[in-house]
């Protein structure tokens, strides 16, 4: 589930993705449309796959954004949903006929493939950093993803980087994310430009071609972002730093004079390996996967070869039972 679109996969048991489908989330209809649609999706994708495989789905797994209590199943809160205390699990459960149901933080479920099958796939300790309209974490520890004891673990967009700063919606000043964000690095070229349609992507383009003023706010943009995570890798020692979120595809616009950056910024850490995320806008439904398998076999996690990357923040998978030899 994203602020605007749903993406929902039939995933078979090595995390490959079966069957693909996509729909508006249809916010402005409110919160209880907002929900019934989800059901209303899930229950034709489990269709879809009892219909092409010829049995049922076995689990399901389903990744929003907001608060999140993954151990009660309840979609605490999303300002961008405008849902409180939604017991997610427990509907779903039921409209899909009592199948086990896994809930999950759409960042922390994109990182938990980031790191079984992606970017992170045979590190001990990884950070997932996605850089969108805000900017969240994923901490990977031994193919899990910590939640942490309030559900609040990885809030990385929260540190502040410049005291004092812009305010941020959260209630501090100088969140990182009011400087290093794609929203935020938007902002600050489309002031520079003087173009209010202008975006981050439109800043890049303009750093590759030499533009003083782009080059300005991309500076200023990367060395917030190397304050944050040298914050970030002094406290949790992450083996690779993995970077995602609209902002990345600049590619090495943005690699190069981040890892510069950090590189400048250690002394006694051990510099991690920062490298950008691998599978794009699939992650959501993945990682949504990944964790209804766990449900049914939580012996070992599965390592299935990546599949190819494009680029989400959050989304619903269902389980194949007994899925074909098939990947996509």
């Amino acid at each position: 589930m994203g602020g605007t679109g749903m993406k929902a996969a039939l995933a078979g048991p090595g995390g490959e993705l079966l069957h693909q489908a996509r729909r508006a989330t249809g916010r402005e209809r409110g919160p209880e449309a907002v929900v019934a649609g989800i059901l209303d999706f899930a229950a034709e994708l489990r269709a879809y796959g009892a219909d092409r495989f010829g049995e049922p789905a076995s689990a399901a797994g389903v990744a929003v954004p907001g608060i999140v209590d993954a151990e009660r199943g309840v979609a605490v809160y999303a300002a961008n949903l405008g849902w409180r205390d939604v017991p997610l699990r427990a509907l779903l459960g039921e409209r899909l006929g009592g199948i086990p149901v896994a809930l999950g933080h759409d960042v922390r479920t994109g990182g938990l493939a980031e790191g079984r099958i992606g970017a992170g796939q045979g590190a001990d300790r990884f950070l997932f950093v996605p850089l969108g309209t805000g900017i969240a974490g994923a901490i990977g520890i031994d193919g899990r993803v910590e939640a942490g004891a309030h559900g609040f673990a990885g809030e990385i967009g929260h540190v502040v980087v410049r005291p004092g700063g812009i305010a941020c919606p959260c209630g501090q000043r100088g969140c990182l994310e009011r400087f290093a964000s794609a929203s935020a690095v938007s902002q600050a070229w489309a002031e520079a430009c003087g173009d209010p349609e202008a975006d981050a992507a439109d800043c890049a383009k303009a750093v590759e071609s030499g533009d003083a003023r782009a080059l300005a706010v991309w500076r200023d943009a990367v060395d917030a972002l190397a304050d944050g995570l040298v914050t970030a890798l002094t406290l949790l020692d992450p083996r690779v730093l993995i970077i995602g979120g609209g902002l990345a595809e600049a590619g090495e616009t943005l690699f190069t004079p981040l890892r510069d950056a950090v590189r400048r910024r250690v002394t006694f850490q051990k510099l991690p390996e920062i490298v950008p995320a691998a599978l794009g806008d699939t992650a959501g439904c993945l990682g949504a996967g990944l964790m209804a398998w766990d449900l049914l076999d939580t012996t070992a996690p599965p390592a299935p070869p990546a599949p190819p990357a494009s680029t989400s923040t959050a989304s619903t998978a269902v389980t194949a039972a007994t899925p074909p030899e098939v990947t996509t």
